[in-house]
């Protein structure tokens, strides 16, 4: 069996390029939840990194590698360690049972490959 390794930095991109599709085809729709994720994302009683590994948490409780891609890259931007990053993988998996704990291969690979220390 080969490198089972996830391309995280290959997600990023398509999720770029689909935010730019989405754009394209509808820039009203495009331009209201770009203002709502930005509303929703910037610092307030909680940090932008406390949110952005909440967000983390969502996305591997859902299964998506997508929003894992991203969110842990703005985790780490945001100042997030491997270990903060981790830890929220765990409680993801106290909600979502053991196909949460399969996604955190994503989160593994996101980490390495995004540079989380």
């Amino acid at each position: 069996m080969g490198n089972v390794a996830a391309d995280m930095k290959y997600y990023l991109e398509q999720a770029g390029k689909t935010m730019e599709q989405i754009e394209e085809a509808d820039p009203a729709f495009y331009e209201a939840y770009m203002k709502f994720s930005q509303q929703a994302g910037k610092a307030g009683v909680l940090s932008t990194k406390v949110k952005e590994l909440v967000s983390l948490a969502l996305g591997i409780a859902v299964h998506c590698t997508f929003c894992i891609a991203s969110h842990t890259k703005k985790a780490i931007d945001a100042g997030a360690s491997r270990e903060e990053i981790m830890e929220t993988g765990f409680v993801a998996v106290k909600m979502g049972g053991g196909p949460s704990l399969a996604y955190l291969r994503y989160v593994i690979d996101a980490c390495d490959q995004l540079g989380a220390t």
